[in-house]
């Protein structure tokens, strides 16, 4: 009977991971809930919120279905980021009508007013939100094809959030809300109450101060922008974050010359070492030359561990102490790895990167690889250096004299024929069965194939000899009656042929030499692969300019070419793509800006919002030493959508100010900034408080969502700092440049909303 055990299931991690996301989820969905009710007081402006943002995620299942999308880690983190930007629309909507309900409407008038103001508003931050993700949608390779599902994602929420905030909502607001609204009773939500009421006041205190010191702010924007550019060559650039997923890959390598049968019971001790760890729980070890091992000297094994709630150790320490466990395995190396969930390379390789160099001379290509080593070795940045070449491995030459051969009636083919059988493995039979079929193999003796000395005890068939033998039989021959007698003789001949059997040492000699135990080849020229590992702190871009300035410091030729493979070539691929994609967002956003305030002018004033996002974003990695990886500039993108919605609705309310009520431009952008703090205050924490589990979450596969919340809270806690006072400023500025270039007066936006009356306060 044959038993099943199930040894690696990958599934187990992938559901561990995919339960942690809707965790973190429904967390998300309740803590910006809790935004709402925080600075409105009202249980009925909740609960229209409430409504709107689960309405928002589930309309965005349907057309996710349709399509044929699934719910996997990409799009399950592309809606735990949605919650903050999903609900931004409701939360406008609902503040700007709450706000005409404390004047003293009732709620229907409230609801039609509020949404016919607001309207364009909420428009406007959709088309340049969705304007951001663009740039996303064309990333190019393979990131460019994982991650388009999710920008998609993030883009459906975002329209579906519009469609209900300017549709339910308004309408849920007319029913639900009432003249007097019902402000929630009890100490805790009059001091919250009261602590907003403060901060719109001390708002207002400090940006008159601001204002009147206009070109000290103006500066301050400016070091924004040298501080973003600066900061982004400082700071260290990798890939995709290192993931504990609860597997490991060894790779172990021992001598070129080691047999397979020593091979097994090295990799047996190596095998036996780390399953006393207490950790691990499963190993499946693999030996001899397979599509995972391309070298008989080298074997592969796959460590699985206890789930990340059975165990306090991450699996960084867990490989430290498995390298000491083995480390005592005389003729062994064991590289390990941890298994990654997005896993780009495809080589067989003895560490996570891999560089490649290739030539036309293979001899060449071997020397100059190992030379590269052997620099990169002495780098503290790098670790488990590791050349896949495996030069040296023995080899016997067999060096056939033909004119014996010749006069032995021997040819090539009888020599190679008999080596084929003797080590070749070769079947020349099939023995069938009632149940099953054998094929009989033709070889040595297994103890034979072990000495190179038994290619001088092999017998070659060499030439024929016919021999012929004649037999003669006399014969008698009598008369009946006769009585003399008669004698004759019969003679037979009978041909047999021999073949000759010659040693193999009478005509060839052996030489032992050494030889590659593999030759690798990249676009048809040798190639050797180097591959390594980052060390602790030390991330891919070091690591890349470790190597070119390895490679100037050997003085390596140019007819050998030097070539990123796999996590190391997309991240090179991606490293030259980043300021491209950054600089697409912030044109395609200014277009498209362009495009609804029909102005040149006011689109630079909400992009003036970003440098500030940056530095904040850019800070918060380097303070929890994690590098700018293609995630953290996924989630820097995604901040650069949220940081210009506060000088959106500053401006539009500005703007409508200027037009309806003849105010100046720097009485209508205080208006505006104080009208605007609220809904402003709440969108920032809504966003902040759904980026905040992704940061602070530990489970299963957190490590690819980390750097994405650290990016948004961090960029969301200075720009919200700074933006509140230099979009005023950087207003005036704009508007002054307006006046300068354009004597005739700018033509409106095409909003259509009435501003509230100069001196309100929200």
């Amino acid at each position: 009977a044959a038993r099943l055990t199930v040894v690696n299931d990958r599934t187990v991690t992938i559901r561990a991971s995919i339960h942690d996301v809707q965790f973190t989820l429904m967390l998300s969905v309740v803590l910006v809930v809790l935004v709402v009710l925080i600075f409105l007081s009202t249980i009925r402006a909740t609960i229209i919120a409430a409504v709107a943002l689960p309405l928002s995620i589930i309309a965005t299942f349907g057309v996710m279905w349709f399509c044929g999308f699934s719910l996997d880690n990409l799009s399950l983190m592309a809606l735990t980021i949605g919650t903050g930007f999903v609900v931004d629309d409701a939360i406008v909507m609902i503040e700007n009508i709450v706000r005409h309900i404390e004047k003293g409407e009732n709620p229907l008038a409230a609801a039609l007013r509020g949404a016919r103001e607001i309207g364009f508003t909420v428009i406007s931050l959709t088309i340049s939100l969705i304007a951001v993700f663009i740039p996303l949608l064309f990333m190019t390779g393979l990131v460019g094809r994982m991650f388009r599902e999710f920008a998609l994602t993030l883009t459906i929420a975002v329209v579906v959030s519009m469609v209900v905030s300017l549709t339910l909502t308004p309408m849920m607001c007319s029913r639900l809300l009432k003249p007097h609204l019902d402000k929630a009773q009890g100490a805790l939500a009059r001091r919250l109450h009261g602590a907003v009421d403060r901060t719109v006041e001390f708002y207002r205190v400090s940006l008159d101060w601001v204002l009147r010191r206009q070109r000290a702010t103006l500066i301050v924007t400016i070091a924004t922008l040298a501080a973003t550019v600066l900061l982004y060559l400082a700071i260290p650039k990798g890939f995709l974050p290192l993931q504990d997923t609860g597997q490991i890959t060894a790779v172990t390598e021992a001598g070129v010359d080691v047999s397979f049968v020593e091979m097994t019971r090295r990799q047996k001790q190596v095998e036996d070492a780390i399953r006393s760890d207490p950790d691990v729980t499963d190993i499946v070890s693999i030996v001899g030359v397979s599509p995972v091992n391309a070298t008989p000297n080298a074997g592969k094994l796959a460590i699985t561990l206890k789930p990340r709630d059975e165990r306090s150790t991450r699996v960084e320490a867990i490989i430290e102490r498995l390298k000491e466990a083995v480390a005592h395995i005389p003729g062994m190396t064991v590289y390990f790895q941890p298994v990654q969930d997005i896993q780009i390379s495809t080589r067989a390789s003895r560490a996570q990167y891999q560089y490649t160099l290739s030539g036309s001379d293979a001899e060449q290509v071997n020397q100059w690889a190992d030379t590269l080593a052997a620099k990169l070795r002495e780098s503290s940045t790098l670790r488990e250096v590791a050349s896949e070449a495996q030069n040296g491995g023995p080899r016997i030459n067999v060096n056939v004299d033909r004119e014996k051969a010749g006069r032995l009636g021997i040819s090539m083919q009888s020599v190679t024929d008999t080596l084929n059988d003797a080590f070749g493995q070769r079947q020349i039979s099939t023995i069938y069965g009632q149940a099953n079929q054998y094929r009989v193999i033709l070889e040595a003796l297994p103890s034979q194939q072990q000495d190179p000395g038994a290619l001088a005890r092999l017998y070659v068939p060499g030439s024929s000899t016919t021999t012929t033998t004649t037999t003669t039989t006399p014969v008698s021959t009598q008369s009946g009656t006769s009585s003399s007698a008669a004698s004759s003789t019969t003679t037979s001949t009978a041909t047999s042929t021999v073949n000759t059997q010659v040693p193999l040492a009478a005509f060839a000699s052996f030489e032992r030499v050494t030889a590659p135990l593999s030759i690798a080849h990249q676009e048809q020229f040798p190639s050797v692969t180097i591959s390594f590992d980052l060390a602790p702190r030390a991330a891919l871009s070091d690591a890349v300019a470790v190597i070119s300035q390895a490679e100037k410091d050997i003085g390596m030729p140019t007819a050998i070419l030097g070539s990123y493979s796999g996590d190391a070539a997309e991240f090179a691929r991606s490293l030259q793509g980043e300021p491209w994609l950054i600089l697409a967002a912030a044109i395609t956003i200014y277009i498209v800006l362009g495009v609804l305030y029909e102005s040149f002018i006011h689109p630079m004033t909400i992009l003036s919002t970003l440098p500030s996002a940056g530095v904040g974003a850019l800070l918060a990695l380097m303070l929890f030493n994690y590098d700018l990886s293609v995630i953290a500039l996924i989630g820097i993108v995604l901040l650069m959508g949220i940081v210009k919605k506060n000088a959106i609705m500053m401006i539009d309310f500005a703007l409508d100010a200027e037009r309806e009520q003849k105010l100046s431009p720097e009485d209508s952008i205080v208006q505006a900034a104080l009208l605007r703090f609220r809904p402003i205050m709440m969108t920032t924490l809504a966003a902040l408080f759904g980026a905040l589990p992704l940061a602070l979450e530990g489970g299963t596969g957190s490590e690819l969502r980390n750097p994405l919340g650290v990016t948004i809270i961090g960029g969301l806690l200075l720009s919200q700092l700074l933006t509140l006072y230099t979009t005023p400023v950087i207003y005036l500025y704009m508007e002054r440049l307006r006046v300068r270039l354009s004597p005739v007066p700018a033509r409106a936006p095409r909003a259509t909303s009435g501003a509230p009356a100069a001196g309100e306060r929200p």
